[in-house]
C-alpha cells in the first residue's frame, strides 16, 4: 500500500473521531465534519443511517444483519480483551487490566501499545491505519455516540428502551451480554459509568406518567436504576401506575433471581462426610480406583481383567441445621446491595436445614422474616432513604442467635452509622458467630463504605465485602454446607 493512501486512511479515521467529539462535546452540527464524514462512510458501504444518533443501533442491525456479526467483540478481538464468560463475570475493559496497563485511546487501542504492532498483512507500517480501520472508527464512533449523548430534558419510555438497546450493542462490542456490565455496576469504572448514565435517564423521565400507561410501561425493561426510582416512588403510586410498577420489580426480582440460583447452584463448598457409606450408583464409580484394585484379576490369557469388587466415591457432604440472619440497611445508597441480598436469602430459605431470618432498619427495625421467601414482598415492604441506626437492628436480630457457632449474620450498609456497633460486632465475633459485612453499592457504581468501619472490620478478621454477589454466595457456602 502506497504511503499516501496510508495517509489517505489516517486522516479519514481522524475526520471520524473529531466528528464524534464534536457531537459528543457540543449538540449542534459541524457542516464541514458532517459532509466529510457522510463521503466516508458512503466510501465504506456503510449506510448513511449510521451517522445519524437518531437512527439506534439495534435499527440498523436489523436492517443491515451482516453489521451486527462486526459489532459483536468489535472492541474486544482487537484490543486483547478476553470476551466475558457465561458465569457473569465482567470483562476486563480497555485501560482496566489488573497490572495498570496503558490506558485505551479513543478507538479503544491502547495507547503505546497499537503503534508497536507487527507490520499488517497488507503490508502497511505498524500503527499506520488502513481501510479496515476506518471502517471500524466509523462503527465505533456509532455505539459511543448513541450510548454516552444521552443530551438533556425529558425522557421517554421509548428513549430509555432505545438506549438500553445500544448499551446492550456497547457492551457486546466488548465482550459481554446485553445488560451484563450494567447489572453489576461495581465491577468497573465504565460499569459504574453506563449504570450511572441509565440511571439519569430514568430519573429524567417522566415516570409516574409512563406508569399510568400500560402500554408504555410494557415498553420498560426493568433494571437496577428502574427498580431503584420504583421503589423510592412507590408511596406516590395508586391505581394502574402501582399494579405496572409491581410487575415491572416482580420482572426484575424472578430474572436476578434465576441468576443468583444458578450461582448458588455451581458454587461447589462443603466437607466430604467420610462417616457416610458411598451411594452404589454408577455415576459416584471410581473407575481408576476400582481398576488399580483389581489390577491382581488381570488374566494375559484372555487379554482381560475380571472386576470382582466395585470402588465409589464418597459424596456426602457434612451439613447441620444453621441460621442465617440478614440485617438490611434501608437507606438510599442501598438499593443494589439490597435487592440482591433479600433475593439470595429467599434462595437460602429454600433450603433444607436452613432457617433465614431478615431484619430491615433506617431509625427503627423492621422484622421481615415471615416474607423471606418472597424477595418482592420484602422490597415492597422497605422504605429507603431516612437516617440509619444500627443499634435498633441489634435489639433486633441479637435474639434471635441461638447457637453462635452455627449462625452467620450477614450486615449490610455503607456503615454510616453509630461507631458503638463495633462493639456489638466484636462481640458476635467472639462469640462464635460468623459476621459477614457486605458494603454498598448504587447504581451508579459508586461505593461508599465508612472508612474507620472498614477498617475496624478488616482489624477484626471480618473484612467489608463488595463487589461481585458471588463472594458472598462463596462466603455462605461455605458455612452452610
Amino acid at each position: 500500500m502506497s504511503d499516501s493512501r496510508i495517509s489517505a486512511d489516517e486522516n479519514r479515521r481522524q475526520v471520524l473521531y473529531w466528528r464524534l467529539l464534536a457531537r459528543l462535546f457540543d449538540n449542534d452540527e459541524q457542516p464541514s465534519l458532517e459532509a466529510a464524514s457522510m463521503a466516508i462512510v458512503g466510501d465504506l458501504g456503510l449506510p448513511p443511517a449510521l451517522l445519524d444518533p437518531a437512527v439506534s443501533v439495534d435499527n440498523i442491525v436489523q436492517r443491515f444483519p451482516d453489521l451486527g456479526v462486526e459489532l459483536r467483540g468489535l472492541l474486544a478481538q482487537q484490543d486483547g480483551v478476553a470476551p466475558a464468560p457465561v458465569d457473569g463475570h465482567s470483562p476486563e475493559l480497555p485501560g482496566e487490566a489488573e497490572d495498570g496497563g496503558a490506558s485505551a485511546s479513543v478507538d479503544g487501542r491502547p495507547s503505546g501499545e497499537a503503534e508497536d504492532d507487527a507490520a499488517s498483512a497488507d503490508g502497511r507500517p505498524p500503527g499506520r491505519a488502513g481501510e479496515a480501520e476506518v471502517r471500524r472508527a466509523a462503527l465505533v464512533s456509532k455505539l459511543l455516540l448513541n450510548v454516552f449523548s444521552t443530551g438533556t430534558g425529558d425522557v421517554s419510555a421509548t428513549d430509555l428502551a432505545r438506549w438500553q438497546q445500544d448499551a446492550g450493542w456497547f457492551e457486546q462490542a466488548l465482550g459481554a451480554e446485553p445488560g451484563q456490565l450494567r447489572s453489576h455496576p461495581g465491577g468497573g469504572e465504565l460499569a459504574g459509568v453506563l449504570a450511572g448514565l441509565e440511571g439519569d435517564l430514568v430519573r429524567r423521565m417522566r415516570l409516574r406518567e409512563v406508569l399510568a400507561d400500560s402500554a408504555l410501561a410494557a415498553r420498560l425493561t426493568p433494571s437496577m436504576s428502574l427498580i431503584e426510582q420504583l421503589l423510592r416512588d412507590k408511596a406516590n403510586l395508586s391505581g394502574v401506575a402501582l399494579a405496572n410498577a409491581k410487575a415491572l420489580i416482580r420482572r426484575f426480582v424472578e430474572e436476578v433471581a434465576e441468576v443468583l440460583r444458578t450461582q448458588v447452584e455451581k458454587t461447589s463448598v462443603g466437607v466430604i462426610d467420610r462417616s457416610v457409606p458411598p451411594k452404589r450408583v454408577f455415576r459416584n464409580l471410581d473407575v481408576e480406583r476400582t481398576i488399580w484394585k483389581n489390577l491382581t484379576n488381570w488374566s494375559p490369557e484372555d487379554q482381560r481383567l475380571y472386576v470382582d469388587r466395585l470402588y465409589y466415591r464418597q459424596t456426602a457432604r457434612r451439613t447441620t441445621p444453621a441460621r442465617l440472619i440478614v440485617v438490611v440497611d434501608q437507606s438510599g445508597s442501598m438499593v443494589d446491595a439490597m435487592v440482591n441480598c433479600t433475593i439470595l436469602a429467599s434462595i437460602f430459605a429454600g433450603l433444607p436445614k436452613v432457617d433465614v431470618h431478615l431484619v430491615a432498619y433506617d431509625t427503627r427495625a423492621l422484622d421481615l422474616t415471615p416474607w423471606v421467601h418472597d424477595p418482592f414482598e420484602v422490597l415492597l415492604r422497605t422504605t429507603l432513604g431516612g437516617g440509619t441506626n444500627g443499634t435498633v437492628a441489634m435489639a433486633l436480630a441479637r435474639p434471635k442467635i441461638a447457637d453462635p457457632r452455627n449462625t452467620v449474620m450477614v450486615w449490610i450498609s455503607d456503615f454510616y452509622d453509630n461507631r458503638a456497633l463495633i462493639t456489638d460486632f466484636e462481640a458476635l465475633h467472639r462469640s462464635g458467630v460468623k459476621f459477614i459485612p457486605v458494603g454498598s453499592v448504587n447504581s451508579s457504581g459508586h461505593q461508599s463504605v465508612d472508612p474507620w468501619f472498614r477498617q475496624k472490620l478488616k482489624d477484626l478478621g471480618t473484612p467489608v465485602i463488595s463487589g461481585h454477589i458471588r463472594k458472598l454466595v462463596f462466603e455462605l457456602k461455605n458455612f452452610l454446607a
